[in-house]
């Protein structure tokens, strides 16, 4: 990956806006299919929760956590079909997973004129359920998704994902961001015991690359031809989480 956003590619099968060559960030900051930041919903909420922030680090700080407190992670609850995967529906159903949250963190980011992108990696998340490790059939999660957001002339990482109670059940401590350093998922949760380890980057996009990721997660879950069609499994991830003993 690089820091560099006129050295930034974005994959001819990727869904992303044509790029102006006059401004290298313009595919970072216009709506796309799955960022849909053009949606009324989108910028209505945007506008909300950033308040009176006025800085590009300060609205990109109050839209973090009001995307990860305020929008409950549930991978249970995955709609693969494109209408499902978009910022837009996060916030009509009020819960998503860690691509469509970070899907709706960069929508928001855009309204307000900050520039961002999805970036996704291959992870092994070892805070689960049983019952979410026989859905997966596997403890690794690839195309886990964060957001990239443009500050201060550099590209920072955001993932907003867990919320605050799902940490708390799960005994992890949550991801803080403050705008500076990267806030990605940390190796060990709070009793020591290993909680996720990065396998591998798979890229920075301006949308989400649903295509690519469908034909991978078809080799790796049974469960997706459920996703592909919108239905089971359902269930309540937050109430099923293992803490640690």
């Amino acid at each position: 990956m690089t820091d560099d956003p006129r050295t930034a590619t974005i994959p001819a099968k990727a869904t992303a806006p044509a790029q102006n060559a006059a401004d290298p960030m313009q595919p970072f900051l216009a709506s796309g299919e799955f960022v849909d930041s053009a949606h009324p919903a989108v910028v209505a909420y945007a506008r909300r929760e950033a308040g009176d922030a006025t800085t590009p680090r300060d609205i990109a700080v109050r839209l973090y956590y009001a995307v990860r407190d305020g929008i409950r992670y549930d991978p249970y609850r995955i709609d693969l079909r494109p209408p499902g995967m978009t910022a837009s529906r996060v916030l009509e159903t009020g819960y998503g997973f860690c691509i469509t949250k970070a899907a709706l963190y960069a929508a928001a980011l855009r309204v307000h004129g900050v520039p961002s992108r999805l970036g996704f990696a291959d992870v092994r998340n070892h805070m689960t359920s049983a019952r979410l490790r026989a859905t997966m059939g596997t403890d690794l999660f690839a195309y886990h998704g964060y957001t990239d957001v443009w500050l201060d002339g550099r590209w920072v990482k955001a993932t907003p994902a867990f919320n605050l109670t799902l940490c708390e059940r799960a005994g992890t401590k949550p991801l803080d961001f403050d705008g500076l350093a990267d806030s990605i998922l940390q190796p060990f949760d709070l009793s020591g015991r290993r909680h996720m380890e990065y396998v591998q980057e798979r890229g920075t996009f301006a949308d989400l690359p649903l295509a690519e990721m469908i034909e991978v997660w078809d080799e790796i879950y049974p469960v997706t031809v459920e996703w592909k069609r919108g239905g089971p499994p359902q269930g309540d991830f937050e109430r099923e989480v293992e803490r640690p003993q």
